[in-house]
């Protein structure tokens, strides 16, 4: 039998974009898992638009998996390698780029489950890795958290024009052009291997000092 891999997944462009390219190399995607936080401020996971992570998994053809987590430093983890034990499973996916804590700690879970990790974005280039999402994939910006990154910005395609702006934004006020310090996040809409687009009925702003959040009501 191929070995069957879980990808972990808050719904955005990194994470989308590693299953993306785990499917290209042949590997069997069996599982979608979702970790939901209590805590908006975890350090391992987003909590934004969560619910759309469901439909990914179905437009995919894979079986979602979403585990509950009060989102505390550490503890979350725990949460995770408890949910992931439960899965019939040799590998994970995930999209880390250069985040040492999150890469170190989902290796760490791994070993300890024995699982391999499929990690294809660690320590790319982020100019190429935007490149990629502009290519391959429709995502939006569904949080903004960093100076030069305004509401404006919510709800935006990442095209090439918008990643133009981070890389003058990157140089003005040195963010990470793929987010990658938390200055903003996103929802994959679609990819190649979904089956049909995520759309919504309605939509609100949370507007606060520091931190902005378009959220995604009625979606399907």
């Amino acid at each position: 039998m191929e070995p069957v891999y879980a990808a972990l997944t808050s719904g955005g462009k990194d994470s989308i974009l590693a299953i993306q390219l785990a499917l290209d190399e042949g590997l069997e995607v069996g599982y979608i898992v979702c970790v939901r936080p209590e805590n908006p401020d975890s350090y391992m996971f987003h909590s934004s638009n969560l619910d759309a992570v469901h439909l990914i998994a179905e437009r995919g053809g894979m079986e979602y998996v979403e585990i509950q987590t009060h989102g505390r430093k550490e503890e979350e983890l725990i949460d995770l390698k408890r949910g992931l034990s439960e899965l019939r499973i040799d590998g994970i996916i995930a999209g880390a780029i250069e985040s040492a804590y999150q890469y170190e700690r989902v290796s760490e879970i791994a070993r300890s489950l024995s699982l391999h990790v499929f990690s294809p974005l660690w320590q790319k280039d982020p100019e190429w890795i935007m490149d990629e999402v502009v290519r391959r994939l429709d995502a939006i910006i569904v949080v903004c958290a960093a100076d030069g990154l305004t509401e404006d910005i919510l709800g935006a395609h990442i095209d090439a024009k918008l990643v133009e702006r981070l890389k003058q934004l990157s140089r003005r006020n040195r963010i990470h052009i793929a987010g990658e310090g938390g200055e903003y996040e996103t929802l994959a809409l679609n990819a190649p291997f979904y089956s049909a687009p995520i759309r919504w009925s309605e939509e609100n702003r949370r507007i606060n000092a520091g931190r902005s959040e378009l959220i995604l009501n009625g979606l399907w």
